[in-house]
């Protein structure tokens, strides 16, 4: 049911309103993230870690307004460079106000992990927004991803044999990886082979513009973009896995309630957080050719 809402978000929504809704993801991921922290017997600095997130994707939202691609790319490197290195000293200074000294460095470590586990990777999406052919990348990034997914589950349960990580994840297997790498690169590669066809339709229907499209653009080769779907499965699996140990050591099955029979918000975006820096990466070498 979420589907068509995060689409039409994704092509069509202006960035700014993009931002605000990603910053909410945000924040409601590393608040289940915290919470899952707190089954390791940290406690938290809550509200300092939500305004920090909220105040990064509040930058990015000035940053990207109206700039070229480029310069957008670049403010963006230099802000997050800003945030990461700031992060540890500022929540350390506000660590020494705790009663306990011992419970600072958990709970600093903890907020920090959670700003680059989760911020920073959502917070690229946003940014690989406003690249020329953000819109059709950001489409190529959740369909690639979430065909990887599916294919994964339901072969992996009917046909899965050999565990792949049982003390991480008892359930997933081998068979389910390579069905998610093949589905990856079947639907990435038709995607890519048809990307003016499909940006000319989503631009008759008013859900993209040509900034967003892949007008303008040579046509990829084939090997860069097997590659880049690879490389994207490989860290989204990789994704599903970190969560998976983090939620193992927590004792929990799901990283929270949000969604009912789909757990949290982490559960759904985990292979994100590991994917949407590749594909940043990509495209800001794109941008800069």
């Amino acid at each position: 049911m979420l589907i068509p809402i995060v689409l039409l978000l994704v092509l069509r929504a202006p960035v700014a309103v993009v931002a605000a809704v990603t910053a909410a993801i945000a924040i409601t991921t590393i608040a289940e993230f915290l919470k899952l922290s707190e089954s390791y017997g940290v406690e938290p600095m809550r509200p300092a870690t939500y305004i920090f997130s909220g105040l990064f994707f509040l930058f990015l939202i000035v940053v990207s307004a109206g700039e070229a691609p480029q310069l957008s790319a670049l403010k963006f490197v230099f802000g997050t460079g800003f945030a990461c290195a700031i992060a540890p000293f500022l929540f350390l200074s506000l660590g020494m106000r705790r009663p306990q000294m011992n419970s600072a460095y958990p709970a600093v470590a903890a907020s920090v992990f959670g700003f680059t586990y989760v911020a920073l990777p959502l917070a690229m999406l946003v940014q690989l927004r406003e690249q020329v052919a953000g819109a059709f990348l950001l489409l190529y990034l959740l369909l690639v991803v979430w065909a990887g997914d599916i294919f994964a589950y339901f072969v992996g349960r009917s046909l899965g044999r050999t565990l792949m990580a049982p003390r991480v994840s008892p359930k997933k297997t081998w068979e389910g990886a390579a069905a998610s790498l093949a589905a990856s690169l079947v639907l990435g590669s038709l995607l890519f082979s048809h990307a003016l066809q499909i940006s000319s339709f989503l631009f008759r229907v008013g859900l993209i513009d040509r900034r967003g499209g892949m007008f303008g653009l040579e046509k990829p080769e084939v090997l860069p973009i097997i590659l880049l779907t690879i490389a994207l499965n490989i860290a989204a699996q990789l994704g599903d896995l970190v969560e998976s140990l983090i939620k193992r050591g927590a004792g929990v099955k799901d990283s929270g309630t949000l969604l009912p029979g789909h757990g949290g918000m982490l559960d759904r975006i985990d292979a994100l957080l590991f994917a949407a820096p590749v594909l940043w990466v990509y495209a800001a070498w794109r941008a800069i050719q």
